[in-house]
């Protein structure tokens, strides 16, 4: 395994603990504000515009094949900050449910597309990505709460609102989800576990789970040692799974056969995600949560262009 240092620089700083980045053609990137409950614009000056308000705790985000941006909406978190590192410590006092939203870049306008699957409500949407028939795949992280957790669970959705399932459930804190180049795998991240894993796409919304004892139906790709937590992913174009990773802080570099390849070190613990851009879809836009800021990496390999 390599251990490498992220080389790049600050593209923004001052936001309220970033996460969902999306990379544009033109150069921007959006970030999805946790602690601001907002949708947010960096242009690749540091200039920074609000898209949208969103309320809760706008997480993971996706542009959809109608222009669209789709947004994992967690409800809300309770915070602490230490001199000026922020970090999430539970639900909001205000919590009421998860969601995902659906934002008009035009217009900012907002609209809740699904907060029940089956008449269960959404907990804490985190993490989404469309598939190349114009559904999404998201991941439901659960709740904390000081004297329980909520579990999580995956699901399947249309951008129209008209259809939601519930394809794997029993997960630990499922946070990270991504497609293989080809489509026929579904890649889930779990944060306490430390934990990637690995499912068979088998039909729309459908995944093979493997028996008992896989705890969640998953097969396991890789899980780390000691104390170290899984945030979001991205897929390379040619299949290696990054994941960020909080604590140690950095991404580690997954092959498909679960090899750990690479771990490539961050400025700090909260690492929260990634996804590729620029012309040839090698550089990394990572958000580095705990102190505000987008960090654009130099990659050694081209990211997956996504299904949009």
């Amino acid at each position: 395994m390599q251990q490498l240092q992220l080389k790049g620089r600050v593209v923004a700083d001052g936001l309220l603990f970033p996460e969902g980045p999306i990379a544009l053609p033109d150069g921007s990137v959006l970030v999805a504000e946790i602690r601001g409950a907002r949708l947010v614009k960096v242009h690749a000056d540091g200039r920074k515009d609000v898209v949208a308000e969103l309320g809760g705790g706008p997480n993971g985000a996706a542009l959809g094949p109608d222009g669209h941006v789709y947004v994992c909406n967690n409800g809300g978190f309770s915070w602490r900050t230490d001199d000026g590192f922020s970090r999430p410590t539970g639900a909001a006092a205000d919590y009421r449910g998860g969601s995902i939203q659906r934002v008009n870049l035009t217009t900012g306008a907002v609209q809740t597309l699904y907060t029940h699957c089956d008449n269960m409500p959404l907990h804490g949407p985190n993490d989404i990505v469309f598939d190349a028939e114009g559904g999404f795949w998201f991941t439901d992280f659960g709740k904390a709460f000081d004297d329980r957790i909520m579990r999580g669970a995956v699901y399947y959705a249309s951008a129209d609102g008209s259809f939601i399932r519930r394809a794997a459930q029993h997960l630990l804190t499922p946070n990270g989800v991504g497609l293989s180049p080809d489509g026929r795998t579904l890649y889930v991240s779990e944060t306490e576990s430390s934990r990637l894993w690995s499912y068979p796409v088998v039909g729309r919304g459908e995944l093979a789970l493997q028996p008992w004892p896989s705890p969640n139906g998953g097969e396991l790709v890789h899980g780390l040692p000691g104390y170290q937590r899984f945030d979001s992913l991205a897929v390379e174009e040619g299949g290696n799974v990054c994941v960020a990773t909080l604590v140690r802080g950095g991404i580690s570099v997954f092959s498909p056969a679960g090899d750990l390849l690479e771990f490539h070190a961050a400025p700090e613990g909260y690492c929260t995600n990634i996804c590729f851009g620029g012309p040839d879809r090698r550089t990394a836009f990572i958000t580095l949560s705990g102190y505000g800021q987008l960090f654009a990496a130099e990659w050694p390999r081209a990211g997956l262009p996504l299904a949009a």
